[in-house]
């Protein structure tokens, strides 16, 4: 059994004076869904290319499989990277994808992607320049899916689509990776909708790691507390606070770290109001702290 599926050392890529990743270290265990998250522009993105050979690395070290992938093409054939703006030859139909991806594919499983044909609705026979934008990203959905790869990464995977057709993606993802584990990656801004899923979170925010943690675990790691800001002021004084938000003579603060059953007690005598921070909360309110250290979070 491989250790690891994908392993980053250090790694960099900078263009000209501007580093877009900087010196990121992590590893994907295999059979795992991940997220990894973070704004626009973080270097999500140039991370994945780079896994996926797309790119080059200005320094540090990409293992892929336990192998460098570039040019590589036994890891590569057990790669599937699907991208928002994925480009087809303009005469190809959805067959002609299907039929090409079930030959780059080892694990190409041709039922299940023709079940997924069927639930998604999809037209066989017209040309991919002639779909609609949901429709073209179902039709990298379902290559996704039944590629079956071992490492399938998702970037963005679902523009123009509506909610219906996103659960859609996200019950069938759950339930074949029930029966067929790989290692997944998930890079979306839409965190709520995906947080179910995920096992392992890892955040990009300017190049680097700002978290990498189990999901678990971060989903109870933060909370807000709402009150009178002098009550507000007093429970929160030496906790590590990620946002305030003042309205009249009241205060929202969001706190990082667990509350003890002593702190909700205490809460309670002085009429606080606690809750759960979603986690997209979080990461919004973490990735947008250094930029706006006095206010809220901006989204």
């Amino acid at each position: 059994m491989m250790s690891s599926v994908v392993e980053l050392k250090k790694l960099t890529k900078s263009y000209g004076d501007v580093t877009a990743v900087n010196e990121v270290s992590f590893t994907l265990e295999p059979d795992k869904i991940y997220g990894l998250l973070g704004r626009n522009g973080a270097g999500k993105t140039t991370i994945m290319h780079m896994i996926t050979a797309q790119l080059f690395a200005t320094s540090g070290e990409l293992k892929v499989f336990g192998e460098a992938p570039y040019e590589n093409s036994r890891v590569l054939s057990q790669v599937c990277f699907i991208k928002e703006s994925q480009k087809y030859p303009d005469n190809y139909t959805v067959k002609d994808v299907l039929e090409l991806s079930s030959s780059l594919f080892p694990n190409w499983d041709r039922q299940f992607a023709n079940e997924l044909v069927v639930d998604f609705q999809l037209p066989l026979k017209r040309k991919m320049k002639k779909l609609s934008r949901g429709m073209h990203s179902s039709v990298g959905i379902i290559v996704g899916l039944a590629s079956r790869a071992p490492l399938t990464i998702f970037d963005e995977p679902y523009l123009g689509l509506d909610a219906v057709a996103r659960a859609l993606f996200y019950d069938r993802l759950i339930d074949d990776y029930a029966d067929n584990p790989r290692t997944i990656v998930l890079s979306t801004h839409l965190i709520d909708e995906v947080s179910r899923l995920l096992e392992h979170i890892i955040v990009i925010d300017g190049g680097k790691v700002l978290i990498n943690e189990d999901a678990e675990e971060l989903r109870g790691s933060a909370y807000t507390v709402a009150g009178t800001a002098t009550a507000v002021e007093s429970f929160i004084a030496g906790k590590t606070v990620i946002s305030r938000e003042p309205f009249g003579s009241l205060l929202t603060a969001g706190v990082t770290g667990r509350l003890s059953e002593q702190e909700r007690k205490k809460a309670d005598s002085l009429g606080l109001a606690i809750a759960a921070i979603s986690l997209q909360q979080l990461i919004v309110q973490l990735t947008s702290r250094k930029k706006d250290v006095k206010g809220g979070a901006r989204g």
